[in-house]
């Protein structure tokens, strides 16, 4: 196996560079430069190649099978200088039997040796590109390995119950002491309702991850811009006092209590002959009806929406600052004024806290499919099992179904496939 090397840090100029090595010769390699410390103690050492200084550096060696990627490895500790970052690198590179590392490759290697699952190899995909406090809890919960073990222990009951069916044929010629349906049913029954559980809560997981929407909508004028802009923080769409300014769905993205929130500025909703303002009022319509929240502004209180909001929706009145006569109107915020905008973002910030803790872990849409594969097996099995004659080879079946698509979820099986496409996300060193 070639031994791979690369920048672990991030480009550009720092007060440390990591590079990391890993592989069979990765100790040599840094032997070549310098006396070797223990394993596992940082130390400092100048680097020497060639009788040059090329930098002062904390080396750190790690032993073949207690390193990240499970392989010997070693870490440089630089001076952040993309000098001297350039010319480590150039330095290894001349060495006989390195190479520079692919994307993704120490995080493969580390899949491929044992040391991480699939589950897991995502979960840092996402810890990397984590930008909310909110993602970042969630990643850091798959790559604790938490998924991988709830798949496990889903797997040992279907073994369990796997092996209670097959006992039946193989000695379908005999007779059995034991009627096993009982202890089978009741195991698929719990092993359902765990299932369904997690199911049910990989919406607001994924959500979370790519992150939610949440659409101003209202007529034309009714301040919808203006209001964007000061919960963006910037002037992110052009406002006017000309009615049908905004043509096209505009997005901004932006930290709302700890959850990633794209909000939508939007067409004013209304008939018109406009064959391009209606084309931007049709597309409103169809983004606010795929957010996961919307924020109605009426331009009066007894408006009529052109579409009805749902039960966590927000209904308000715009344009707060020209009210002269406030009472009994309820709920108004002013884009231009501020008024308001606080309670807004406190009423947004509790409906999608409360959608995203019901949030499971599953991440992706892989193992969402993965999971429904896993459910519609156990589901026909105990359907199988009800009927009068339950025929045991098909209840196996399923079952087994259901085990691979678990195993499968976790990189076990039938992965092959995905792992390029997987590690073509991740940087060099990583």
């Amino acid at each position: 196996m070639d031994t791979i090397f690369a920048l672990a840090s991030a480009r550009g100029k720092a007060g440390v560079a990591v590079v990391r090595l890993s592989g069979p010769m990765a100790h040599a390699a840094v032997e070549q430069l310098c006396v070797l410390p223990p394993v596992r103690q940082a130390a400092l050492r100048r680097l020497v190649w060639q009788g040059a200084v090329l930098d002062e550096a904390l080396v750190l060696l790690f032993a073949h099978g207690a390193s990240f990627t499970g392989e010997i490895s070693a870490e440089l500790h630089l001076h952040g200088s993309t000098a001297v970052v350039a010319r480590i690198l150039q330095v290894l590179a001349a060495m006989d039997g390195l190479r520079l590392a692919e994307a993704g490759e120490f995080t493969r290697r580390a899949l491929e040796n044992g040391r991480l699952d699939l589950a897991q190899v995502e979960g840092l995909a996402d810890l990397i590109d984590a930008e909310t406090e909110a993602q970042r809890k969630q990643a850091m919960r798959v790559l604790s390995g938490d998924l991988g073990r709830r798949v496990e222990a889903w797997r040992l009951d279907l073994v369990r119950a796997a092996a209670l069916i097959e006992a039946t044929i193989d000695f379908a010629d005999e007779e059995v002491p034991v009627d096993v349906t009982p202890e089978v049913r009741l195991l698929l029954d719990g092993l359902l309702r765990q299932l369904k559980a997690e199911l049910a809560g990989a919406g607001a997981a994924e959500r979370i991850r790519d992150g939610f929407e949440v659409a101003i909508v209202g007529a034309p004028n009714a301040g919808k811009s203006t209001l964007l802009n000061v919960l963006a923080g910037r002037e992110a769409a052009i406002t006017s006092e000309i009615a049908g300014t905004t043509r096209d769905v505009i997005e901004v993205r932006m930290d709302i209590a700890g959850l990633s929130v794209t909000l939508l500025d939007t067409a004013g909703l209304r008939q018109s002959d406009d064959v391009v303002e209606r084309i931007g009022v049709d597309r409103a319509l169809a983004r606010a009806r795929l957010a996961d929240l919307r924020i109605f502004l009426r331009a009066e209180p007894e408006e009529i929406l052109m579409l009805v909001p749902e039960a966590d929706d927000l209904v308000l009145l715009g344009k707060a600052d020209k009210r002269t006569d406030a009472a009994g109107l309820g709920q108004m915020v002013s884009g231009k004024t501020g008024a308001g905008v606080d309670a807004l973002i406190a009423a947004i910030a509790a409906r999608l806290e409360g959608r995203a803790a019901s949030a499971g872990l599953l991440i992706r849409e892989r193992q969402r499919i993965a999971m429904e594969r896993a459910v519609a097996g156990l589901e026909s099995a105990v359907g199988r099992l009800a009927r009068a004659v339950a025929m045991p080879e098909l209840v196996a079946a399923d079952l087994r179904g259901s085990m691979r698509a678990l195993e499968a979820m976790v990189g076990r099986i039938d992965v092959e496939n995905l792992l390029d496409e997987i590690f073509a996300s991740f940087c060099i060193g990583k």
